[in-house]
């Protein structure tokens, strides 16, 4: 896909009438997905300041230090229109800042993960200025996403299947976790991602924690697996999948196949909820109806969902309680799992979008648990 169709121009625009419905008289916009959102450019995070300066009124500029300004002039960034400024090591950045909101301001919507440092510092260069979340605007821009990144993000959910299709080259009985989470992180990089976000690998009792991670743990026969894994696309967009393995061709305990069974139902139940209008509380709802039912509800330990995009973790929450109706171009993870503590666990998790007549997933991989 072209790059002017993941991060067209029109956004600016866009975030500047929401920055000013909201009472805002800027966005001041540090590294992090916010910033790329709106002009495509993959800032670094560090002790130097980079921040997109983006009055409601005004030119908008983004601020680099002279050592990244190739970067940012290689990015998308010129193309949406803004003006590249740079700053020299051993200089003061937030007169920069200040000079580029082109006067007085009143409140500015800083980046929801601004370093404290720099959280600071403009505090001090603006000393009328009401800070708050630019979260608070940019939020509901970036909830609905456009043809162009739920393409971004079918490409990362066929990335991430890939190396769920490999996996029985990996788990064995007697490899430990760790030997394993290093061979998937090698294959999701040789699928097109660019970096690795996280491999959780969590065998036998250690699949009772839904964030375990690896250990050196060796993997037995007949133990269920617990595999989620995720990188970053080029694109800038996420991948995040989970499937439950059964290794060693050793049957698997009895009362996993029992309530593996239902959640599969609670997970297909989710899926099938999914449209336009239905609260995402009730996609939540429909996995924990049936997980309850059958007598696991306290072992079904988190929120059903949680939307995905240029950060893993990003509105729509799909867990209890949230009346937001949804909406086509939502996208967020459908991932109901039930652990039994000190014995073994599961968890089934596709990324889904909201379509205008229902929902499609983007994981096409068998939801059943897998025996290799």
């Amino acid at each position: 896909m072209r790059t002017e169709e993941l991060y067209p121009p029109d956004r600016i625009a866009a975030a500047r009438r929401a920055a000013a419905a909201a009472g805002l008289d800027a966005l001041l916009l540090t590294p992090g997905s916010d910033l790329r959102y709106l002009t495509g450019y993959p800032a670094h995070a560090s002790e130097r300041l980079t921040c997109l300066v983006l009055p409601v009124q005004g030119e908008p500029t983004l601020i680099v230090p002279t050592l990244e300004r190739p970067a940012a002039e290689a990015s998308p960034a010129p193309a949406t229109g803004v003006r590249i400024v740079d700053h020299a090591d051993g200089s003061d950045p937030y007169p920069l800042v200040v000079a580029a909101l082109g006067g007085p301001v009143a409140a500015v919507g800083l980046a929801d993960r601004m370093w404290a440092e720099q959280v600071l510092a403009l505090r001090a260069a603006l000393p009328g200025a009401v800070q708050r979340l630019a979260g608070e605007v940019l939020r509901e821009l970036r909830i609905r996403k456009s043809p162009a990144e739920v393409a971004a993000l079918r490409e990362a959910g066929a990335a991430i299947d890939a190396v769920h299709q490999r996996m029985g080259e990996w788990l064995r009985p007697g490899r430990t976790e760790a030997e394993v989470a290093v061979d998937i992180a090698a294959a999701i990089t040789e699928a097109g991602h660019v970096s690795v976000d996280f491999v959780i690998v969590a065998a036998g009792p250690n699949g009772a924690s839904p964030h375990h991670g690896t250990s050196d743990r060796p993997i037995g026969p007949g133990e269920p697996v617990v595999v989620d894994i995720g990188g970053t696309m080029p694109s800038g967009y996420c991948s995040d999948c989970t499937r439950t393995y059964v290794t060693g061709g050793a049957p698997p305990p009895a009362e996993f196949v029992d309530y593996y069974a239902v959640l599969h139902a609670a997970q297909r139940a989710a899926v099938a909820a999914v449209r336009p209008g239905t609260t995402a509380g009730a996609v939540d709802a429909a996995a924990r109806q049936v997980i309850t039912d059958a007598g696991y509800g306290p072992a079904f330990l988190h929120r059903t969902g949680h939307g995905i995009g240029l950060d893993g973790h990003e509105e729509p929450y799909v867990v209890a309680g949230n009346a937001r109706p949804l909406a086509a171009g939502m996208t967020f993870s459908v991932e109901p799992g039930i652990y039994l503590a000190g014995r073994h666990g599961a968890r089934i998790e596709d990324i889904v979008v909201c379509t205008p007549d229902g929902v499609e997933r983007l994981n096409t991989t068998p939801t059943e648990f897998t025996a290799l």
